[in-house]
């Protein structure tokens, strides 16, 4: 495989894998607009805010991972592979250099996106989808600690490895969200569903209310329904970057969770609000 052109749209938050330390879903779009999954990327070299940021430009020599039965899924030549950041893509005159990227293909039926996940001839893991109507946005405590077995394998590895030992690069695993963010919507059968927001934005917003708020949860999470529901949902054109995970894509009655969100303004009759 040669260079590849990929504009960088989904980073999800990392949960913990036994082989890779922190498994990070990273997803674009080629130039012709068809997904794209990359992984494994090394996020752990460098911290995380000094990689590449969504709507980059990036190139990077991909093969397809044969490990990865999905049929977007590809990883680096090599995992010491140079990540070129050429370029991005601006918010400016509403977002219309990116929707030309990331809206050629549109999907709104939620019974048919699961349908081509499960199709053998297609497995569809990462797709584009327009909720008809947004009913909430919900808010669940979960455990606010990694497995322990995991994270003990994980530390153990490092050692091992001879990782993040120097004071300048303390071995550390990102905190874990104490809390499950989900939007409840429609589709365009009117058919109700509930899906779990796993992006990155959504958690870095929490933690970033937890400090102002002097950490209180609650006010934290009031601030991020306030961004997620009373304003991208009631005020902007929303969209949901779906994805699948390998484990669950076969047996999950819906295996798509949201990876990411797409939110331009409304526009109507050629002016912006």
């Amino acid at each position: 495989m040669a260079l590849m052109k990929v504009l960088i749209t989904v980073k999800t938050y990392p949960t913990l894998s036994n082989k890779y330390d922190e498994l990070v879903c990273t997803a674009g779009f080629r130039e012709d607009g068809t997904w794209i999954r990359i992984y494994p990327i090394p996020f752990r070299k460098l911290e995380y805010d000094k990689q590449y940021k969504k709507y980059d430009w990036i190139e990077i020599d991909l093969e397809k991972n044969t490990s990865d039965f999905r049929s977007e899924s590809y990883k680096p030549k090599s995992i010491d592979d140079e990540i070129s950041i050429i370029g991005s893509l601006s918010t400016e005159d509403n977002w219309s250099l990116r929707k030309e990227i990331v809206l050629k293909n549109i999907h709104e039926n939620l019974k048919n996106l699961i349908a081509e996940a499960k199709d053998k001839n297609k497995l569809t893991s990462l797709a584009v989808f327009k909720p008809k109507k947004i009913i909430d946005f919900t808010i669940e405590k979960v455990d606010s600690n990694w497995d322990k077995k995991k994270l003990d394998k994980l530390k153990a590895n490092a050692q091992q490895l001879n990782l993040f030992k120097n004071s300048e690069n303390p071995f550390e695993v990102v905190n874990k969200l104490p809390y499950k963010f989900s939007y409840k919507f429609l589709d365009n059968e009117n058919q109700e569903s509930t899906l779990m927001i796993e992006d990155w934005e959504i958690c870095a917003l929490y933690w970033k209310m937890l400090e102002k708020h002097s950490k209180n949860e609650i006010k934290a999470c009031d601030e991020v329904k306030k961004k997620y529901f009373y304003d991208f949902a009631k005020t902007k054109d929303l969209y949901f970057y779906l994805g699948t995970t390998r484990e669950f894509h076969l047996i999950a009655p819906n295996p798509f969770v949201i990876i990411g969100v797409f939110y331009p303004k409304i526009e109507i009759q050629g002016s912006l609000f």
